[in-house]
């Protein structure tokens, strides 16, 4: 098993210096149908179909619910999620307001077995030319570093990914209640 990835050279017109860089993208194959979800998991359990799928929709109805009054929910197997906001800071009282709401989210944290699994999956990176030509092909050697969500100094946070918001005075984020 490997997660795939397209590294194709185009022309970035950004900064002093535009050049002809190569930018990677996921390769992704396409959605699965929720149906085989269910189908699987009825084949991998013994459980009928419309049993697990029953369960699966009140499961996220209770995770839904529970989400919306502010708690982190454990999603079994997969991880915990909660919503959180992106705000700007300021420093006065009189100033606090809906309107510094940027964006609201939704934090996935993953468990500690999604997130080993991920480490131990190589990446498979094919190069391409401007006209979609394969150049070469690469095989990871990373070291299968994991972004943590909870934790906004990992290094594919925040400038990288763009999420943090450069009006923000403090140039931090509030994800939610007791400063999460």
């Amino acid at each position: 098993m490997s997660i795939k990835v397209i590294a194709q050279r185009r022309q970035l017109k950004i900064g002093k210096n535009p050049s002809k860089r190569f930018v990677m993208r996921p390769d992704l194959y396409s959605s699965i149908a929720e149906k085989k979800v269910f189908q699987e998991a009825a084949t991998h359990s013994g459980i009928s179909v419309g049993v697990i799928k029953a369960a699966w929709e009140s499961a996220g109805a209770v995770i839904r619910t529970w989400a919306t009054e502010g708690h982190s929910v454990p999603v079994p197997g997969l991880g915990t999620m909660r919503f959180g906001v992106r705000a700007k800071a300021v420093e006065k009282l009189d100033d606090v307001k809906t309107a510094l709401i940027t964006t609201r989210r939704i934090v996935f944290t993953p468990s500690v077995d999604v997130k080993d699994e991920l480490k131990n999956t190589s990446i498979q990176i094919t190069c391409l030319d401007e006209d979609g030509t394969v150049l070469k092909r690469v095989t990871s050697g990373d070291s299968g570093a994991i972004e943590d969500p909870e934790n906004a100094n990992t290094p594919s946070q925040g400038e990288e990914n763009g999420t943090t918001d450069p009006n923000t005075p403090s140039g931090g984020n509030y994800d939610g209640p007791n400063g999460d």
